[in-house]
């Protein structure tokens, strides 16, 4: 099923993709030479961009497989990276494996230059192209020393295996861009006795097609399809040689036979949905991509990610976007986009040798696009004025992390909170549990650690049909749990009005955690603290004594006894009922003429 979407896709796409036996590759540095071959310059191409130095993409001849111990003997067409293209070899900590580094340069060198002498007469009388030829014969035995001490050397080789090719002087694309390079490329992908085209004996597969059905040749290996994390060499569909679980004496990926027209294909559109900022995003070590099946769909497809992830060239477009979606579910725009338009979202992880699936989602586009509101409705909670609309993903996992950094986050909790949004589900437990954690470890309950608790409360109640919790604080609410936190967050008030000098620690500092989870223990203190506390604000400030007493009381008269223990549900409704009574400290309608 991914693959056949990944491959339709492809085909809606069009002539927007590279043409087959082509991609799209970023390059950091150029290596400018003259017509005789002469080094002229090492250019530095890359932009700053969000604190990040991306390279120019330029579209070459696609790259090849490079199987295991002879991967050395593989080079691609005039591009590569500097182990091949100059000899040098990649950087190893230990002394031992030096060695082998530049063993292993050399003979990618030698390859790298083989496959240019190899090029047809034709190829080779391309002015470009003969420039290269010459230059190795200039610089090869000097291991090419007049390009490693230019000024932009070091900074080229701090870029583990940075890909290098050729530019000539007075030309504005490189000479792997050249009409005669792309013309032997056309050649070689439309030849059906290319590499990828037959097995080891050269002999033509042939076989039915999973994805289109047609008897037609089968691809041996698949395209690397990495993604960031992952090797270079990562594919979403590889098969390990000889691995013992061969069917039917067929080997590796003739197991699952997709012909090499529909594996240019998917390949092709999946590298282009990772590379695109319209349509994926990174979550942690996750990466997300999503597409559209029909092309009326691609308003919703370019603001997805906006409702997930946090842009920070836009810090806004989190809020215009979602304020869209809102209008465009009541307006019934998606509906009618959404009546017979697919839309797909695929999450991939790293792996060793491959790219995992996290999880695969399909569904109209009307559907996600209402289960995405109810998302943000369910997240939705009182919060300052200065603060954001509507809350990301980002924001909402980072606060559940240590140092709300997005690498402490708990394994596969990033994919499960998203499946539970896509699929209109209650939120993983492991979302509950380390907000609650991250809570007592901090003794701080953020907006987004009681979006967390509500949104995740509201979704298990709406199953059970029980009354939800609400957005701002509910003086009807009896809930043991809420009416202890406001209770709580009452008491931390007292303490702060009454002090004559800024608190080094409050109550919450040292008592939070036990407040919550074991109450009986921890109120009977509290109580005699707060009565010293109010008889201190009694002397400062009789009106506002007056007023926490009253409130007090409210809660106090629907609390019949301090419970022993309370489960994990009861401390969220707590956390919840805690930030809630601390908002409405500062609501108008709350402020009297004494807090004033």
């Amino acid at each position: 099923m991914i693959l056949q979407a990944l491959y339709d896709y492809a085909q809606r796409k069009g002539d927007e993709l590279p043409e087959d036996g082509f991609e799209v590759k970023e390059f950091k540095f150029l290596i400018k030479i003259k017509s005789d071959g002469t080094f002229f310059d090492l250019i530095d191409m890359r932009e700053d961009a969000n604190g990040k130095s991306r390279g120019k993409p330029y579209t070459v001849p696609k790259s090849k497989e490079r199987p295991g111990r002879k991967a050395s003997e593989t080079t691609f067409l005039l591009w590569d990276h500097y182990g091949y293209v100059l000899n040098e070899p990649k950087k190893v900590s230990k002394e031992s494996e030096k060695k082998k580094a530049i063993e292993d340069a050399q003979k990618q060198n030698n390859t790298f230059i083989a496959s240019i002498n190899s090029l047809p007469e034709t190829v080779r009388k391309d002015e470009g192209v003969a420039a290269i030829v010459k230059f190795y014969q200039k610089y090869q035995n000097e291991n090419y020393s007049t390009i490693k001490q230019h000024e932009n050397w070091n900074d080229c080789v701090k870029i583990a295996g940075c890909n290098l090719t050729f530019i000539l002087l007075g030309d504005d694309e490189p000479i792997v861009c050249r009409d005669a390079v792309k013309d032997y490329q056309r050649q070689i992908t439309n030849s059906t006795t290319s590499d990828d085209d037959s097995d080891e004996t050269n002999e033509i597969v042939k076989g039915i097609c999973l994805i289109t059905g047609e008897n037609a040749v089968i691809s041996r290996l698949h395209t690397a399809t990495p993604i960031i994390g992952a090797k270079s060499n990562a594919k979403l569909v590889g098969f390990q040689k000889n691995s013992g679980y061969d069917s039917y004496g067929k080997e590796q990926s003739y197991n699952a036979p997709v012909s090499v027209k529909a594996e240019i294909a998917y390949t092709k559109a999946l590298n282009y949905l990772i590379k695109s900022k319209e349509n994926s995003f990174r979550l942690g070590e996750d990466t997300i991509v999503f597409w559209a099946e029909k092309k009326e769909a691609e308003s919703f497809e370019s603001s997805f990610s906006a409702f997930f992830a946090k842009n920070f060239d836009d810090p806004d477009r989190n809020v215009r976007e979602v304020k869209n979606l809102f209008a465009a579910v009541q307006t019934g725009k998606y509906e009618k986009i959404g009546a017979d338009s697919n839309f797909y979202v695929l999450c991939f992880s790293p792996n060793i040798a491959r790219i995992s699936v996290r999880f695969w989602e399909t569904g109209k586009v009307k559907t996600f696009a209402n289960r995405i509101e109810q998302h943000f409705k369910d997240f939705e909670i009182v919060r300052a004025p200065y603060e954001a609309e509507y809350l990301n993903l980002y924001q909402i996992l980072s606060s559940t992390a240590l140092e709300h950094k997005m690498e402490n986050i708990a394994p596969n909790l990033i994919g499960s909170v998203m499946q539970s949004i896509l699929k209109g589900l209650p939120y993983p437990e492991t979302l509950q549990q380390q907000c609650i954690r991250r809570i007592r470890a901090e003794q701080s309950v953020t907006r987004e650690r009681a979006a967390i608790l509500k949104a995740y409360i509201n979704r298990l109640n709406r199953q059970k049909n029980i009354k939800e919790v609400s957005v701002a604080l509910d003086r009807t609410n009896t809930n043991k749990g809420y009416l202890l936190g406001r209770l709580f967050a009452v008491f931390e008030k007292v303490q702060k009005d009454s002090a004559d000098t800024e608190l080094n620690s409050t109550i919450t500092d040292r008592f939070y955690g036990a407040a919550s989870t074991n109450p009986v223990t921890v109120f009977t203190q509290l109580m005699r603290l707060n009565r010293n506390h109010m008889s201190k604000l009694y002397a400062k400030n009789r009106g506002l004594h007056t007023n926490r007493d009253k409130e007090i009381g409210e809660i106090m008269n629907a609390i019949d006894s301090f419970p022993a223990h309370l489960d994990l549900n009861e401390q969220s409704y707590f956390a919840i009922g805690y930030y809630h009574e601390k908002q409405s400290f500062f609501t108008k309608s709350e402020n009297s003429e004494g807090e004033k």
